[in-house]
């Protein structure tokens, strides 16, 4: 499923990052790389963008940033 997809408080693994150039570089240099776990904190009042807390610190990606982010939901 797509990072996009998540809804509040959901947390997830990262399985593969979508995209090229500067944006999977972006997102790479953020520490969204396989195998990290993604929780969403919330989504902004017009559902873009979204908060994310990685590896502890708080990351802001647009919708369609983060349909590029391929992730498995966590139980």
């Amino acid at each position: 499923m797509k990072l996009s997809e998540l809804k509040q408080a959901q947390t997830a693994l990262v399985v593969r990052i979508g995209g090229n150039g500067a944006l999977r570089r972006r997102i790479l240099e953020m520490g969204i790389i396989k195998g990290t776990k993604i929780y969403v904190e919330k989504y902004a009042p017009l559902k873009d963008p979204v908060e994310l807390i990685v590896k502890g610190y708080h990351v802001s990606l647009r919708v369609e940033e983060a349909a590029q982010i391929i992730v498995e939901l966590m139980e």
